[in-house]
Formats: structure tokens, C-alpha cells, sequence
């Protein structure tokens, strides 16, 4: 199973996870979601291991430009996958995948972790 990276190309936390798995050497499958597009089934995998809580990311612009009445629809999975469906920029990236399991966001001692622990 390949190692993918989800994501998009001029994100500045995905431009460092690319960094740094070149930099370590470690082969990966790069998915641009904005070019490429992303199907349910992918984001309820994501969903299985990671809470949308956490896959949402709450803090960026893209949400911040949401109408108030589409964040408060926002209230569990389901409602969170139609979201993230429909406009991919809101996912928290990048979301790394690995021998089937998903982590979501970029620090370089989470990734030592993630690498270390499989080798």
C-alpha cells in the first residue's frame, strides 16, 4: 500500500511535510484534492480514525469566509463530510496515510514518531 500525502501544492504546512519526507528519503504518492477531488468513501476512512473535529480545520480562511448558518450545520460526521466534499480547502492538511491509517497535520517530531515506530 502506498504512502499518500493529501493535500494541496501552495499550502505552507503541506510544503514542509513534502520537505520532509524527501529530506528523510521516504517515497510518497502526492493527491492534490483541489485538482484531483476526493470521494466520500476516502474521507469516511479518514473518519474511522480521526475525529471530524479534528480533520475540520477551524482556524483557516476558508472556514473563517463560511455564513455563519453553513458552520453551525456543521455538527457531526455526516454533516462535516458534505463539507469537506464540497470544499476540500476546509480540510486540516496535510492528511498523511499509511499502511491504511490517517494522520492529520504536519510537525517534524510527529513525523520522526509516525516513521520510527514502522521501521
Amino acid at each position: 500500500m502506498p504512502l499518500i500525502l493529501y493535500g494541496i501544492p501552495n499550502c505552507d504546512t503541506v510544503k514542509k511535510a513534502r520537505t520532509w519526507l524527501d529530506q528523510n528519503a521516504i517515497a510518497y504518492q502526492f493527491h492534490d484534492f483541489k485538482k484531483a477531488g476526493l470521494d466520500a468513501g476516502t474521507v469516511q476512512g479518514w473518519l474511522q480514525q480521526v475525529s471530524w473535529e479534528a480533520l475540520v480545520n477551524r482556524k483557516g480562511t476558508t472556514w473563517r469566509a463560511l455564513p455563519d448558518a453553513r458552520k453551525a450545520a456543521v455538527q457531526d460526521a455526516a454533516s462535516a463530510t458534505a463539507l469537506m466534499l464540497e470544499s476540500t480547502s476546509v480540510i486540516k492538511r496535510p492528511v498523511l496515510v499509511r499502511d491504511g491509517q490517517a494522520f492529520v497535520g504536519f510537525s517534524s517530531d510527529a513525523y520522526q514518531q509516525i516513521f520510527e515506530s514502522k521501521a
